[in-house]
C-alpha cells in the first residue's frame, strides 16, 4: 500500500488486492493519528472484499469519527461495490467515483 500525504489534514491510501488488502488496511488502522485528518481509499486494484475487510473499514471509520476525520472510499469497482450494497454498507460510506471527486469533496467540506 502507497500511502501519500497529499495535504496537512489529508492522506490517500491506495489499498492492493487480497491478500495485501487485509495487511493495508491493519497498518491504517495502526497509523498514529496527530490530530483530525482525513482519509482517502483508492480501492481501483481491488477485485474483492470479504466481512473481514469491511470490519475493519468500519474500525477505521469509527476512529475518523472520533478524531474529527473523513474516510472517503473511491473508484470502487462492481464486484466491491455489490458488497457494499449487498451488506448495506453503501449508506454508512462516503464514496466517489475516482481520486480527483474525492480530494475536491473532503475540500470542500471543510
Amino acid at each position: 500500500m502507497a500511502v501519500e500525504k497529499w495535504s496537512d489534514r489529508v492522506l490517500v491510501a491506495r489499498l492492493a488486492d487480497d491478500p495485501q488488502m487485509t495487511e493495508d488496511l491493519l497498518a491504517l488502522d495502526e497509523t498514529p493519528n496527530h490530530g483530525p485528518h482525513d482519509v482517502v481509499l483508492d480501492f481501483s486494484s481491488v477485485n474483492y472484499i470479504n466481512s473481514s475487510h469491511l470490519a475493519r473499514l468500519l474500525k477505521l471509520r469509527k476512529r475518523m469519527i472520533a478524531d474529527d476525520g473523513r474516510l472517503m472510499l473511491c473508484s470502487v469497482g462492481t464486484q466491491v461495490w455489490g458488497a457494499f450494497l449487498t451488506t448495506g454498507l453503501d449508506k454508512v460510506f462516503q464514496f466517489s467515483d475516482d481520486m480527483a471527486t474525492a480530494l475536491a469533496s473532503i475540500q470542500l467540506a471543510r
